[in-house]
């Protein structure tokens, strides 16, 4: 049975590092970028992705894996296509979650926030800083229809990759999530997990500790 096998599976056995919640800085962005730091150190397979969640108009919830573009003064960015299923939820109702899990590290940071749409200049340059392979499908505005045969798929993309080097996908849109709520969550081998929660008020954040 499933159930057997997974609970054969080991979780948090460490060693896990250790986290004083009393030196956690008062920005929680400080406190990010030093827990992305060490998670490139531990040697986490690609530590910059994300589990993005949204919700449809009936309130169902979505959750896919994303990239981070980047993280300034509070406000965390990715991209997408407009047109995409993901596109459409944050249409709909712009608030969003992220999750970040290292599990080299027992550790997960939790993002909540408002989401906002950059201007058509930056998505742009985020557009035409991704690879030929990932412009060439972006180009095909086709995010989550349906597929006949990946013979399709092969050829949309060659004649995708044909078009002008410079070409922007339409629909590519960067995304900013305002966080008005972050965690930090260190796991403990003895299950005496560490928990710090970023509250903003304004401009202001507040910290407090939660209970495991």
């Amino acid at each position: 049975m499933i159930s057997d096998l997974l609970r054969g599976l080991p979780s948090l056995a460490g060693p896990l590092p250790a986290f004083d919640p009393a030196g956690a800085p008062a920005d929680p962005d400080r406190l990010f970028a030093a827990w992305l730091s060490d998670a490139i150190a531990a040697g986490v397979t690609e530590p910059h992705a994300l589990t993005l969640s949204t919700v449809d108009p009936s309130g169902k919830p979505s959750a896919r894996v994303l990239i981070l573009k980047d993280l300034r003064d509070g406000v965390w960015h990715f991209a997408s296509s407009a047109v995409s299923r993901k596109g459409k939820e944050l249409a709909n109702t712009p608030w969003a979650a992220l999750t970040f899990y290292w599990p080299a590290l027992g550790r997960q940071v939790r993002v909540r926030g408002a989401v906002s749409v950059a201007n058509a200049e930056d998505s742009a340059q985020d557009f035409l800083a991704r690879s030929p392979s990932a412009r060439a499908n972006a180009l095909l505005g086709r995010q989550s229809d349906v597929l006949g045969s990946r013979h399709e798929l092969e050829e949309a993309l060659r004649a995708s990759v044909e078009q002008a080097p410079d070409a922007v996908a339409p629909a590519w849109t960067l995304y900013h999530v305002t966080a008005d709520e972050v965690e930090f969550w260190q796991g403990d081998t003895g299950r005496k997990h560490v928990r710090v929660q970023y509250t903003r008020d304004r401009a202001e954040w507040t910290r407090t500790l939660l209970w495991p």
